[in-house]
This record gives structure tokens, C-alpha cells and sequence, in this order.
């Protein structure tokens, strides 16, 4: 035990990412290896802080440690509260966000490493690690929320960071406008239970929602804009359409960002506000339904992708809607435990296909092969995060996985089905990159120059490989963190003592079926790609109309972006707004200059030319006013 860590050093871990991104902004353009170090060196000892922040969460029980509260904004009635949060479900969060975004900035070193673009690069890096933890560390909604916007801002400038490519910049903008009508849906939440509470503090109206100070209607409103924030961020179903998009950024980024912290924000802030939840069921129903749909229909996208890349995103989505499922059925620890599990194997498997690229010049799983003997590092470690992912005994993911399947036994069944499809289609699709990347004969990658030259596969440089074997180690051996029930302690600790949380029990059938389905999926994955006893060909011919549905990505881009954008939007209500301006705005313009005409018109008679008309005129009038002024004088 290292003793509580003061409150300067829990601000230290928040500030150090901040320095490091105003150093940098004092460099020199030039100096890109620079800035990736002080990126790195700062992120390095916020990681070491965090670690001293878990082990006073331990000792505490994991149980809100009592740090300062200073106003920092009042306004009326409106007064905005600063203060720390640290208890054990924040601690584990700090810890996943600095552990997995130091390896990527040492990766970053070499993958970066001829980008002209690098100091910017690792601007970005600085600016959202630091949104990330603000996020983590506040419990006042409306600092929340402008972290939660900024995670926003820094995600969109490093999915564009190679914005001269204009896939990337579409990607960049699809992203920041997607999420934003989810943070509608959470602002408008914060504005209401702000009306109802007259408090931001989280874990008051955390308080006031165990103790029915609210209505029903207000509490479901309430949680369903949360969630409506929180699916926006962890791309669930429909607002899922972003995150495949989003690895048009460069491949650190999908791994830091799209794995293991942007995306697990909106987890995080289900948990972190899992009382309110907990307090209306109907929102608990909607969280679980939408995350089994999201599990479900993202793992069967990833079965037909040909890009490494969206392969994994599909595959983050489908973990992510596993997640909400968790916490949907009341699985709080369950779903924690899976984003912890999740965040090491992901960024593994996604650096993983960065080391890939980097040796092929390319993410096209069709033009890889045969890569197992040129890149044995990148290959040993790829099957870890891969057969951890699947949640095989005995990796991280296997427990993990588990116990959401256990509690979903528990409570929903159908859920559980759902859950236990997803498990053999997840180790299908990963297996199925394995042996089209890493298996067979190598079929040349792509070009490298002008003339056409292959690609020659090749081992990554040691600062790509490095932070592959140490993450492989937690992808494996983190899920050990809980079969003590540590985990669950710690995380029960971050909740209001009067909140029942029903334990998790291991039950030996689940955890045999939940090991078969994988073990199935992987076999057929081997028949297929591998041996080659069932021709994918056949296969892709056999079920046509299904494979069509799902190589469209079940036509969601096409209703979001034919129908609802190209024809409802611009084509229906741009033709009736054009039709509203044509005859009411520019009819009124027109039939007043009209109007203003023909008046003119009559009154140019009016101008004689003559004096002693303009003489009777003017002594009528006069003598109007003096007839109005004599007939309404009180007098």
C-alpha cells in the first residue's frame, strides 16, 4: 500500500495530458518525434498516478474518497459545483484510459514515424486523453457534458486527421453529426432533471431517484436521454453507423479511441449513473433490448468484411452492445468487468492489424496470407487477443464473458440466446481474419510504388512490436482480476450503500455452452478458410440474398443517407421549403413592391402642380385636427 493519493495527484493525472498538449503547441512543426515523446512521457506518469489511484480505491473499499467541493459557476439558482471523483468504478477507468493510451503513444512512435504530420498528431492525442479524463474524474453533469463534448471535438480532428483524403474527412464529419443527436438526448436530460432537483451532483441525484423523489415519467425520460448519449459515443443501434467509418483515421487511433476509451464512454456513464437506472425499469429493458439487437447485428456485418480494420469495428460494436446488455439486465460488475477485459484484447487486436498494414500496405484481408512465418510477433500475439476476444478459457475474455452470459441466464433468456449466438459468430469472424491474414500463401499485398512493386512482409519495428507483447499479456491474464470477486468488491463500492446489486454466480452449464459455441464457431472458420472442405464461394452463392444484406451493411448507410438524407431532407423538404420561399417569402416581397406601385400610382394624381390646391389641402387638415382636438377634449 502506497497510501491515499493526495488530491493534487488525482488533478495531476488530469493536468499532465493538458501540459504536454500546451508544450507541444510550443514547438516547432518539425518537431513531431519531440512532441511524440512528450506525449508519451506525460501519459507514462499520469499511468503511474492512476495506478496509485486504484490502490487507494482498494484501500477504501472502493468508496468515493472526500476530496474538495468549490463553486466554480453561479448563476440565479444555478450553481455549478467543482469536485473530484474518485471511487472504484472511476479508478478502473483511469487506469484502462492512461494504460492502453501510453502503448498506443509508443506505438504511435514507429507507426507515425514518417508522417509529415506527426506534431499534429500528437496535439490531438494530448487533447483527447485529457477530455477522456475529465470525464471520468467529474460528478457534476454539466462538466461531464462539456468533457463529453470535447472527447467529441478530439475524435472528430483524428478520424480526419489525414483529411486531404476525402474519405477520412467524410468519416470525421459523420462521426461528430452521429453523435450529436445522441448529446441532444443527453443535454435535453440534464435540463430536466436539473428542473426537477435543482442539483448537477451526481450521486445527489443519484440519492433522490433511490429515494422516489422523482416521478416515474421524469426518471424514464431522464435515463433514456442518458442513454441516448451514451449510444451515440458507444455507436449502438442506430446510431452505429459512424465507428466502421471511423478507421479511415490511422490505425493508433482506432485502437485508442474506437476500442478502448471514446467508445466505452457511453458504458461508463450508463454505470456511473446505473441508480437511476436501476430506479426505471422501463429505461433497464430498453438499455438491455438495444444492446442484444446491437450485439447481434454488428457481429453478423463483421462476418462478410474483407477490411481488417472494419472487421474489428464491427466487432467493437457487437462487444459494446454485449456490454449494455449487461447493464440492461442489472449485470453492473459483469459489464464493467467485459469493458476492462474488452479495452486490452481490442487495442491488442487493432495495433495488431496496424503492424499487418504496416508490413502489406494494406487492410485488405484479400490480398494478405501467409504472413504467419514473416511476422511471428505480430501473428502470436494477434491469436491471444483473438482466442481472448472469442472468451476462451481461460483468457481475460472468457470470465468476463461469462458472467454477463450467467446473469443473463438469470434474468432474460432471450437475451441470453442472443448473447450465446453472438459468442460462436464472434470467434467465427476473428478466426476467419486469422487464416485469411496469417494462413495460406502470401498474395503480394499492395503496391508500394508506381511500378508496381509487392509489398514484402516483413516484422515491425520494435516499437510496434513491444507494445504488442505487453498488452498481450493483460489480454490474457486481467480476467484472473475478479475470480476472487476483488473486482466486484471494488466496483460495488462505487454504488450507494442502499443499492442491491445481485451477485453473479458461476454456473458450470452456462460456462460449457459458452465454450462450445466459440469452439464450434473457430471449427467452421477452419473448414472454410483453412482447410477448405466447404468452398466460401459455394457458400457466398448459397445464401446470396443474406450475404448481399449484410455486405450492405444491412442497407443502414443507404436509408440514412438515400432516404432520409438525399430524399427526405433535401429532396422532400428542401422542394417545400424551396416551394415556401418562391410563393410566400419572395410572393410577399413581390405583391408588396406591387402594392407599393399601384399606390404610388394613385397618389401622383394627388400632385397637381397647383397652389391653391396644395393650399385647400393643407387647410383641410388643419381644420380636421382642429375638429378631432375640440370633439375629444376632456374639456
Amino acid at each position: 500500500m502506497l497510501g491515499t493519493i493526495p488530491e493534487a495527484g488525482v488533478w495531476a493525472i488530469l493536468g499532465l495530458p493538458l501540459a504536454s498538449l500546451l508544450l507541444i503547441l510550443t514547438l516547432p512543426r518539425d518537431q513531431g518525434r519531440r512532441a511524440g515523446q512528450v506525449t508519451a512521457a506525460a501519459i507514462g506518469v499520469a499511468f503511474l498516478l492512476s495506478l496509485w489511484a486504484l490502490d487507494s480505491a482498494l484501500a477504501a473499499d472502493g468508496v468515493r474518497l472526500p476530496f474538495s467541493r468549490e463553486e466554480w459557476l453561479a448563476v440565479g439558482d444555478v450553481r455549478i459545483v467543482v469536485s473530484l471523483n474518485l471511487d472504484g468504478l472511476s479508478a478502473i477507468m483511469l487506469v484502462v484510459v492512461t494504460a492502453v493510451s501510453f502503448l498506443v503513444q509508443i506505438y504511435s512512435q514507429g507507426y507515425m514515424a514518417a508522417d509529415a504530420g506527426r506534431w499534429r498528431y500528437f496535439a490531438f492525442m494530448s487533447l483527447f486523453t485529457t477530455s477522456m479524463l475529465g470525464l471520468i474524474l467529474f460528478d457534476s453533469l454539466v462538466i461531464i457534458y462539456v468533457f463529453w463534448e470535447m472527447v467529441g471535438v478530439s475524435s472528430y480532428l483524428l478520424i480526419g486527421f489525414w483529411f486531404h483524403r476525402p474519405a477520412a474527412a467524410a468519416a470525421a464529419k459523420k462521426a461528430f453529426l452521429v453523435t450529436r443527436l445522441g448529446d441532444l438526448g443527453f443535454l435535453l436530460a440534464i435540463i430536466l432533471i436539473f428542473a426537477k432537483a435543482q442539483d448537477f451532483d451526481v450521486g445527489a441525484i443519484q440519492a433522490l431517484a433511490l429515494g422516489g423523489a422523482f416521478g416515474g415519467t421524469t426518471l424514464t425520460l431522464f435515463a433514456l436521454g442518458v442513454f441516448a448519449g451514451a449510444a451515440g459515443k458507444s455507436a449502438q443501434v442506430p446510431f452505429h453507423v459512424w465507428l466502421p467509418d471511423a478507421m479511415e483515421g490511422p490505425t493508433p487511433v482506432s485502437a485508442l479511441i474506437h476500442a478502448a476509451t471514446m467508445v466505452a464512454a457511453g458504458v461508463y456513464l450508463v454505470a456511473r449513473l446505473f441508480p437511476v437506472f436501476v430506479a426505471s425499469p422501463d429505461a433497464m429493458a430498453v438499455v438491455g433490448a438495444v444492446g442484444g439487437v446491437t450485439a447481434l447485428t454488428a457481429a453478423l456485418i463483421a462476418l462478410v468484411q474483407s477490411d481488417i480494420k472494419r472487421v474489428l469495428a464491427y466487432s467493437t460494436i457487437s462487444q459494446l452492445g454485449y456490454m449494455m446488455l449487461a447493464l440492461g439486465i442489472g449485470a453492473y460488475v459483469a459489464a464493467i468487468f467485459h469493458l476492462l477485459t474488452h479495452a486490452f484484447f481490442k487495442a491488442l487486436l487493432f495495433l495488431g492489424a496496424g503492424s499487418v498494414s504496416h508490413a502489406t500496405n494494406t487492410f485488405d484481408m484479400r490480398l494478405m496470407g501467409g504472413l504467419r512465418g514473416a511476422m511471428p510477433i505480430t501473428f502470436a500475439t494477434f491469436v491471444v487477443g483473438a482466442l481472448s476476444l472469442a472468451g476462451l478459457f481461460p483468457l481475460a475474455g472468457f470470465w468476463s464473458k461469462d458472467e454477463i452470459l450467467s446473469d443473463a441466464w438469470a434474468h432474460e433468456k432471450y437475451l441470453f440466446a442472443i448473447a450465446l449466438v453472438v459468442a460462436g459468430l464472434t470467434a467465427f469472424y476473428m478466426f476467419r481474419a486469422i487464416f485469411l491474414t496469417f494462413g495460406g500463401a502470401y498474395r503480394g499485398g499492395e503496391a508500394v510504388d508506381e511500378g508496381g512493386h509487392a509489398a514484402a512482409p516483413h516484422e515491425s519495428p520494435w516499437l510496434m512490436t513491444i507494445p504488442l507483447i505487453v498488452l498481450a499479456v493483460p489480454a490474457a491474464l486481467i480476467g484472473f482480476a475478479n475470480v476472487g470477486g476483488d473486482l466486484e468488491h471494488l466496483l460495488l463500492g462505487a454504488l450507494p450503500a442502499d443499492l442491491e446489486v445481485e451477485a453473479t454466480k458461476f454456473r458450470l452449464g452456462v460456462a460449457l455452452a459458452s465454450t462450445a459455441f466459440p469452439l464450434a464457431g473457430i471449427a467452421l472458420a477452419y473448414l472454410i478458410y483453412a482447410a477448405e472442405v466447404l468452398p466460401a464461394a459455394a457458400l457466398q452463392r448459397l445464401f446470396r440474398p443474406l450475404h448481399s444484406a449484410l455486405e450492405s451493411k444491412l442497407y443502414f448507410d443507404y436509408l440514412y443517407e438515400r432516404v432520409i438524407v438525399r430524399f427526405l431532407f433535401y429532396e422532400v423538404g428542401g422542394g417545400l421549403l424551396a416551394a415556401f420561399d418562391r410563393r410566400i417569402v419572395d410572393g410577399a416581397a413581390n405583391g408588396l413592391g406591387s402594392g407599393t406601385r399601384r399606390a404610388a400610382g394613385v397618389l401622383r394624381h394627388l400632385q397637381t402642380g397647383q397652389f391653391q390646391a396644395y393650399g385647400a389641402f393643407a387647410f383641410a387638415g388643419l381644420a380636421l385636427a382642429a375638429v378631432l382636438v375640440l370633439a375629444f377634449s376632456p374639456l
